[in-house]
C-alpha cells in the first residue's frame, strides 16, 4: 500500500513561493492519479489541484488557476504542488492524496476518491 510525506511548507509574505513535495513509498505510486486538497479549520477540505496518473492530464481550482502547478516524478515517486504569486486565502494545511483507482481516465476533484492521504503540511501566507 501506497504511503504519502508532505513537506515544503512554511510561512511565507503575499506574492511569495512555496514548493511543496509529496514522497510516496509503496509499488502502485506510478499507476495512480494524485490530488493536493487544503483544508481551514471549520471549514471542508478543498480541491486545490491534481494529475493524471501519467502525468499528461492536470486540473485545477479556479482559484488557483495560474499560480499553481501540480507535476509528478514517477521515478522519484514524488508529485509537486509549485505555489507562486500566494496571497493570505491560500492560508491552510496542504494534504496530497492518492487516487484509489489505477490508471483512472477522468480525473476527480471528489476527496472521497482518494483512498491514501499525507499528514499535512501548514502554508501560511501573510499579507
Amino acid at each position: 500500500q501506497v504511503q504519502l510525506v508532505e513537506s515544503g511548507g512554511g510561512s511565507v509574505q503575499a506574492g511569495g513561493s512555496l514548493r511543496l513535495s509529496c514522497a510516496a513509498t509503496g509499488r502502485t505510486f506510478s499507476s495512480r492519479a494524485m490530488g493536493w486538497f487544503r483544508q481551514v479549520p471549520g471549514k471542508a477540505r478543498e480541491f486545490v489541484a491534481a494529475i493524471s496518473w501519467d502525468g499528461g492530464r492536470t486540473y485545477y481550482a479556479d482559484s488557483v488557476k495560474g499560480r499553481f502547478t501540480i507535476s509528478r516524478d514517477n521515478a522519484k515517486n514524488t508529485v509537486y504542488l509549485q505555489m507562486n504569486s500566494l496571497k493570505p486565502e491560500d492560508t491552510a494545511v496542504y494534504h496530497c492524496a492518492a487516487d484509489s483507482l489505477f490508471m483512472r481516465v477522468v480525473i476527480t476533484t471528489t476527496p472521497g476518491a482518494y483512498n491514501t492521504w499525507g499528514q499535512g503540511t501548514q502554508v501560511t501566507v501573510s499579507s
